[in-house]
């Protein structure tokens, strides 16, 4: 089979989408005037400014388009949001999370530990879903902030937000919540204005937006200091001169996303689970995490027990296929996955852990190729592993 290039890290960022590029293209040529200018030559582009912001609030489900603060990626609007909740609570020292979350989240919260804030670290089941019984035994008289993930970057696990937002409102209304759901953008159907989601980050290369261009959704009513000061844009919260092309970039994007969101769900949904489907008949020790439980439609994370992701990797690269061993944000790491660890995933599997993330733009053909060069390769790493003995037993246990 001729070599192609199959794009299967979609988790890690997108594809600018053609239309979006078109969208963007005059903002840096005949439109390039500056939004907080007087003159009108800036005022129109203010006003393509606001039908961006219109279309970021409606993939949202924000009722108002104002309750959107342009940033410049989803690790900012996470450090804008937490960082800004915690003052508005500064009284109170106490912030719960969950043991699978991003490292731009994860790490702040590390950090903040450090600073005298005590965090409560919530465990998720063998499938990676969050309990959410342990949510609310942890929320307390003391508890500033509760932030949890809508989708898994690593699983693409879908958290039940709505149920654990009403849980921690229940327990304690002055508790803010804050969701980084920048892996759920454009996958799934989302309603903040029903939901008592205070602030919302999102990452717009993540839906095919370019880089550099992120979104943070704060509550009408919740006045957040900013994280840098300067001048008046986006209402003070993130000063500083407009990444104009970009905003209208994640704009038309989000309107897109919005439009394909029926095929997210069941053409990207279908192509996913043949890919599964394909690699579980046809490799012994291949195996699914999270396979029962909710999902995002273009993620799986399979795992090759007994050897090593970093080697699949280099292998699936000279084939033309990009994946990933985990979060972006860590794979040139050789610890294992802080997500698998905390599903309790057997050493013998961690370190041999492949994400596999699609999007709208992959076909049926990027698929079938994968499946027919993906086996030989495991096949031929397999003979390398230090493990032959439980190679054998495990080929012989699932009858291959």
């Amino acid at each position: 089979m001729e070599k192609r290039l199959v794009y299967l890290d979609n988790n890690a960022t997108t594809k600018v989408d053609e239309k979006v590029l078109e969208k963007m293209l005059p903002f840096f040529s005949e439109k390039y005037g500056n939004p907080s200018s007087m003159h009108d030559f800036g005022g129109k582009v203010s006003k393509d400014l606001a039908v961006a912001r219109e279309q970021v609030a409606d993939l949202l489900g924000a009722k108002n388009p104002y309750e959107v603060t342009f940033t410049g990626c989803g690790t900012e609007s996470a450090n804008i949001a937490i960082k800004g909740a915690l003052e508005i609570n500064k009284n109170k020292k106490h912030i719960i999370t969950t043991k699978v979350e991003h490292p731009c989240v994860q790490n702040t919260y590390k950090w903040l530990e450090k600073r005298g804030y005590n965090v409560t670290y919530l465990d998720v089941n063998a499938r990676g879903e969050l309990m959410l019984e342990e949510l609310k035994e942890a929320i307390n008289v003391d508890t500033a902030l509760v932030s949890i993930m809508w989708a898994n970057n690593e699983t693409g696990v879908i958290f039940p937000i709505e149920k654990a937002a009403k849980i921690v409102k229940e327990k304690n209304e002055k508790t803010l919540f804050f969701v980084d759901a920048v892996q759920a953008a454009g996958k799934i159907p989302m309603d903040v204005s029903s939901c008592p989601i205070d602030l919302l980050g999102i990452s717009g290369h993540k839906f095919h937006a370019p880089k550099g261009i992120g979104a943070l959704y704060v509550k009408k009513g919740i006045l957040l200091p900013p994280l840098i000061l300067g001048g008046h844009q986006e209402k003070g919260l993130r000063p500083g001169t407009e990444n104009v092309a970009g905003i209208i970039g994640i704009g038309e994007a989000a309107k897109l996303a919005k439009d394909f969101l029926s095929d997210e769900l069941i053409r990207v949904k279908t192509l996913r689970d043949e890919f599964e489907k394909g690699i579980l008949k046809k490799v012994f020790n291949a195996k699914v995490y999270s396979a029962n439980a909710p999902r995002v439609s273009n993620t799986t994370n399979i795992s090759f027990e007994y050897i090593e992701g970093e080697l699949m990797l280099l292998h699936f690269a000279d084939a033309g296929i990009c994946a990933s061993s985990g979060s972006a944000c860590t794979s040139g790491s050789l610890e294992p996955s802080h997500v698998l660890k905390a599903m309790g995933i057997p050493f013998t599997s961690l370190h041999g852990s492949i994400r596999f993330s699609l999007s709208r733009f992959t076909t049926k053909e990027d698929i079938e190729y994968a499946l027919e060069v993906i086996p030989p390769i495991i096949e031929k790493i397999n003979g390398y592993s230090p493990y032959q003995k439980e190679l054998r037993e495990l080929k012989e246990l699932r009858n291959f």
